[in-house]
């Protein structure tokens, strides 16, 4: 069965627990030589992503879903696009909508279930004539692979052949709820802080539309939920959009291999984040918790790599013929 025990992850000394293990990568890790070409991809409602693409002619692809306020810039995956470019794979890094420095035209954003722009890009992947794609997503990015693929069962294209998540809130109500507690507040108060510059941004460009005057209502992710993501995205209220978009959900119709690798210590994740009891006998869903690594952490001593694309890597030849 699919739960891996192997723990190889070791963190540097100088990270001593969760917090440390999630923030040192997240403000000092650099990924230097990654050289994106920029294509906006115009979407069928009017609005438009923006990929970076590291082509190299190969027949292969690796598509990269960043998580909450990041984009194709971040380490992780800039990392990710470095180590599997250098080994014989094209990538395409995407940015969910207004989260590749210009915002988006529409009054929706993105979220941990809107699959439909991951989909978008996987076709416009497979217009392009690739015919092996593997997913790899982090955080959000890796509720959106898990989603895409539970899904699609039955009718997945062949193309993509399996896919590899890192520090993924599976159970989004409980995730939410542990970083609105006050362990969680440097988390809360970063994410809200770049959330609200972009609903700000967004009222004066769709005025009527939107209004950033709901945050001074906004001390949590359930109080944005509620006045944004969920009238923004058609959900009730959050706990509506937290039943409904949460990706484990779509676990059990996962139908290629799948690698689910979260830290024990991940301090962004609570006991329900970990589908260990489903893993266990799950024929593609392949589980590995290791006890050290913080949330898209896992930091190696003295190297530019991470231990992430390392054991994506890994995971994906070992699966992929």
């Amino acid at each position: 069965m699919p739960l891996i025990t192997a723990d190889p992850y070791r963190p540097p000394r100088y990270l001593w627990n969760g917090h440390a293990e999630t923030i040192f990568p997240s403000f000092f890790r650099r990924v230097h030589q990654v050289a994106y070409a920029r294509e906006r991809l115009e979407l069928p409602d009017g609005d438009f992503l923006d990929i970076d693409w590291v082509r190299n002619g190969y027949s292969r692809l690796v598509i990269l879903s960043h998580g909450l306020e990041g984009s194709s810039e971040r380490h992780y995956c800039k990392g990710a696009a470095k180590y599997f470019a250098e080994r014989d794979w094209d990538v395409l890094a995407w940015n969910c909508r207004g989260c590749s420095g210009e915002i988006n035209r529409l009054p929706r954003f993105y979220h941990h279930g809107a699959t439909d722009d991951l989909t978008a890009v996987i076709d416009h992947a497979i217009g392009k004539g690739y015919g092996i794609i593997a997913l790899i997503g982090f955080s959000l990015g890796g509720s959106l692979t898990i989603k895409y693929l539970g899904e699609n069962k039955g009718r997945l294209p062949h193309a993509v052949r399996a896919g590899a998540v890192f520090s993924v809130p599976c159970d989004l109500g409980s995730s939410a709820r542990a970083l609105d507690q006050p362990a969680g507040a440097f988390y809360r108060k970063r994410f809200l802080s770049k959330l609200k510059k972009k609903i700000e941004l967004k009222a004066r460009t769709l005025p009527g539309k939107i209004t950033a005057a709901h945050f001074r209502h906004i001390h949590t992710f359930a109080d944005f939920d509620t006045w944004y993501t969920a009238p923004l995205h058609g959900f009730t209220d959050a706990d509506d959009f937290y039943r409904r978009a949460s990706c484990g959900n779509f676990l059990t119709d996962v139908s290629v291999p799948l690698l689910l690798l979260t830290a024990e210590n991940d301090p962004f994740l609570p006991e329900a984040c970990y589908p260990r009891s489903l893993a266990a006998t799950h024929p593609h869903v392949y589980l590995q918790t290791p006890q050290r690594g913080g949330h898209v952490g896992f930091s190696l001593a003295g190297r530019e790599m991470n231990w992430m694309e390392v054991r994506a890597f890994e995971f994906l030849a070992e699966h992929i013929a």
